[in-house]
């Protein structure tokens, strides 16, 4: 039995991955009367108040709705609401399972990003944060800036940002073991859609300043007509900006080699004409832009995938449930570009730096410590920036 075959009699058998589970007991007409009518009537009145009591009496203070609209789903693409649910539950079961957070799925029957950004602020009052997933780009970088925009509560599209910060913990790591600097760096990057280009984002953040970015189309550089606005800020904030070069040309003398897009772009070849103690993170799911051996055969001293079954597994759950729990703890508003930074290194340092190893430079997912680490920092840097109710 394969996996795929194996997966779909558990989904039969457990008809949905998470259900609700009562907190207060209903057992005697005393139990209903505190949990329901009449004395539910006081804790409305508290809220009617003030809304910020909802935080102390509802579950708004550990609760997060994970919204799609099935465009970008997994690598299958565009496959509607229904065909989402199934992500949209597992993803919700990881948040309850690696940071005890009440998290809701929400697929959406719309693609327009207007009312997509109506119906998660009409849905608001009724959680702490909001998790965007699966949502096609340029329109997800619309949507997640209209709703930070717009609520008082984190708003923070997984695909985007979660993908980044793992990326960037997982290149400080390697950057410690092949001792180069941000810096000094000359990156490529495969894929500039939501994860590409928030990865761009953060990696300017780091200091990095020479990165060559590629679409399906080819290099991104100032004279192109078709650029989306997303592919126009990556463009304002790197260097080359002129470079109409093949991705192969781009990888001679390379440091970096970062894909987040499609199967096979990438030969043995390709990493070969890299600088020494070249770097390799080929994250295309489920065939990586190059396979983990032939990168290494090509001579990268560190590489990196998506895959489970390869080490230095770069998985976005290593990031989400650390970020939202230590945003909800500071009963944060928003989630900063210094917060996402901040998780990028409590990730990076939970692996000690005696440990490192070219396969082994980020943590396993069931390291329970990496949450409560990310927590920590993500908290204190939320009250530093001072974006706390």
């Amino acid at each position: 039995m394969t996996i795929y075959q194996e997966a779909l009699q558990a989904h039969e058998q457990w008809k949905g991955k998470i259900g609700v589970e009562s907190k207060a007991r209903v057992h005697d007409r005393h139990d209903l009367s505190l949990a329901y009518t009449p004395g539910v009537a006081e804790p409305c009145r508290e809220i009617q108040k003030d809304k910020e009591n909802a935080y102390k009496y509802t579950w708004k203070g550990n609760s997060v709705a994970v919204v799609t609209d099935g465009t970008a789903v997994l690598g299958l693409g565009d496959i509607g609401p229904e065909a989402a649910l199934p992500v949209m539950e597992g993803k919700a079961l990881l948040f309850k399972e690696f940071a005890g957070i009440d998290a809701v799925p929400i697929c959406l029957d719309t693609k327009d990003p207007k009312e997509i950004v109506q119906i998660v602020k009409a849905l608001a009052p009724t959680f702490g944060g909001i998790n965007l997933e699966d949502i096609s780009a340029p329109r997800c970088v619309e949507i997640e800036r209209a709703l930070i925009e717009a609520l008082d509560i984190p708003v923070f599209h997984d695909d985007q940002h979660g993908t980044a910060v793992t990326v960037t913990a997982a290149l400080i790591n390697a950057l410690k073991l092949v001792k180069k600097t941000p810096e000094e760096l000359k990156v490529v990057i495969s894929g500039t859609g939501a994860a590409g280009s928030a990865i761009i984002h953060m990696l300017v953040d780091l200091g990095i300043k020479t990165i060559f970015a590629f679409n399906k189309h080819g290099s991104l550089h100032a004279s192109m007509e078709d650029a989306t606005f997303v592919e126009k800020e990556i463009l304002s904030m790197i260097e080359p900006k002129n470079f109409t070069g093949t991705m192969a040309e781009a990888f001679e003398g390379a440091d970096v080699f970062i894909g987040v897009s499609a199967p096979n772009l990438v030969t043995k070849e390709m990493v070969a004409s890299m600088n020494a103690q070249s770097i390799v993170f080929s994250m295309a799911n489920p065939e990586p832009e190059i396979n983990y051996h032939d990168a290494l055969a090509g001579g990268a001293a560190v590489v990196g995938t998506g895959r489970s079954d390869f080490p230095n597994q770069i998985n976005n759950v290593l990031a989400f449930p650390g970020i939202f729990r230590g945003a909800l703890t500071a009963k944060a508003t928003k989630i900063t570009p210094a917060m996402q930074l901040t998780a990028a290194h409590a990730i990076a340092d939970a692996v000690p730096e005696e440990r490192l190893a070219s396969d082994y430079i980020i943590p396993s997912v069931f390291d329970k410590a990496v949450v409560d680490a990310i927590t920590l920092k993500v908290a204190e840097m939320a009250r530093k920036e001072g974006v706390i109710r």
